[in-house]
């Protein structure tokens, strides 16, 4: 009898606790490659997150929300600065390239925001040409990321209106005086903007923002004279790794001004989300033992319910390398089935998945592409298949056959 059909008709006689061993092995591998795809998301959105931007200026308060609404578009502002600072920033020596950005709007729940139209070079290079259509030139006219013109289903030429607020209902969550925020929504929506281009897959949050004008938010919002604009943050491409030094001490010595090191306020918040995984780190812990639990119970069940087979193997000439072999074969095909099983998935809840981890934390997964991790997790996975295995192999190749068929 060949050793593979006899593990094969072995664990489809059990087709039962076959199954659950499947199962469990199936949903840990799953749950295990997910994680690493989330993990690989968080840190190429942190690397690609702020592009060459490694300073920027904004209202006073926390680093990493300042950080998180500029370049993510998730979360509130920290306030306002003059927009002067932006002139004097651009005179200065120290910086190669500064642009402003002005936010507070949105439209079905995406952030508008109001940029120069050099932001997408210096950041993302003159290889990266729209889509479809141009760049906006002027106010009104808007370009939109390739996950809203997918969900939304925006084409060139289409018009919409804006709502106050970075997500759909901010302003009643704030508690605004009803008459003025009724007389703010209107003019909201008498202000008509005209998608003009579509940005190609960028890979990064800019990918479900819609950008217009830097003026904009003065524009809709109205009360802001010439020499009383504000913006919401400078973005600051430095000359040198001294130069960012240099604009950090200058302009974060400002009243009601802060000028923060991008890179740190993104590993920052990169740490945060690193030691809030840990929990999910424990159940995929948990997880793994309940699959080597689930092998070895159902190799102790086979050994068990198949004495009397392994004793007439024994009896017409098999050796007791041949019991062992077909045992442990059992446990690893179990398991390299499940870990299959388990690997597609993960990928699978991966694609399917994608649109809405997006939209909801900014991290693009990759759900095809094969992790590095994945093969620590495919040999760590058989070798707990094989442990699991040995200890019912073990008793079975221990026995006396004579015992075992009396029994």
């Amino acid at each position: 009898m060949r050793l593979v059909a006899l593990v094969w008709r072995n664990m489809l006689h059990r087709k039962t606790l076959s199954l659950l061993t499947i199962l469990s092995v199936t949903i840990t591998a799953a749950l295990v490659v997910f994680l690493l795809l989330c993990s690989e998301g968080l840190e190429q959105g942190a690397e690609k997150g702020y592009g060459p931007f490694e300073v920027t200026i904004g209202a006073k308060g926390s680093a990493s929300q300042l950080a998180l609404n500029t370049y993510y578009h998730v979360g509130a502002p920290t306030g306002n600065v003059p927009y002067t600072l932006v002139g004097e920033l651009q005179k200065d020596e120290s910086v190669d390239r500064a642009y402003a950005m002005t936010t507070g709007d949105n439209y079905n729940g995406f952030p508008i925001v109001g940029i120069e139209p050099g932001y997408f070079a210096s950041r993302y290079g003159t290889e990266k040409q729209m889509a479809e259509g141009k760049m906006y030139g002027k106010l009104g006219e808007t370009i939109i990321g390739s996950h809203i013109a997918s969900s939304l289903g925006l084409h060139i030429g289409d018009k919409f209106q804006g709502a106050h607020g970075l997500i759909k209902g901010l302003e009643e969550a704030e508690g605004e005086d009803h008459e003025d925020e009724s007389a703010e929504e209107e003019h909201h929506h008498s202000f008509t903007y005209t998608v003009v281009g579509i940005l190609p897959p960028l890979f990064t949050s800019d990918d479900r923002a819609v950008f217009t004008t830097l003026d904009y938010a003065w524009a809709v919002h109205e009360g802001q004279d010439a020499e009383h604009r504000e913006v919401t943050s400078i973005l600051i491409k430095p000359k040198t790794l001294i130069g960012a030094q240099a604009i950090k001490t200058k302009y974060g010595q400002m009243n009601n001004v802060q000028a923060i090191y991008t890179s740190k306020a993104v590993a920052d918040v990169v740490n945060v989300i690193d030691k809030g995984t840990g929990a999910l780190t424990v159940v995929t812990i948990i997880c793994i033992l309940l699959a080597a639990g689930t092998i070895l119970l159902s190799l102790v069940a086979a050994v068990n319910e198949r004495k009397k087979d392994v004793a007439l193997l024994r009896l017409i000439g098999k050796s007791k390398g041949f019991i062992w072999s077909s045992l442990i074969g059992e446990g690893l095909l179990l398991t390299v089935i499940g870990l299959v099983c388990g690997i597609l998935a993960g990928h699978f809840g991966g694609y399917l998945s994608r649109e809405v981890v997006f939209e909801y934390t900014g991290l693009q997964l990759q759900s095809f592409q094969f992790m590095p991790g994945e093969w620590l997790l495919i040999a760590g996975t058989l070798g707990i298949g094989v442990l699991a295995s040995a200890g019912p192999a073990l008793q079975a190749y221990r026995v006396d056959p004579l015992q075992l068929f009396k029994s």
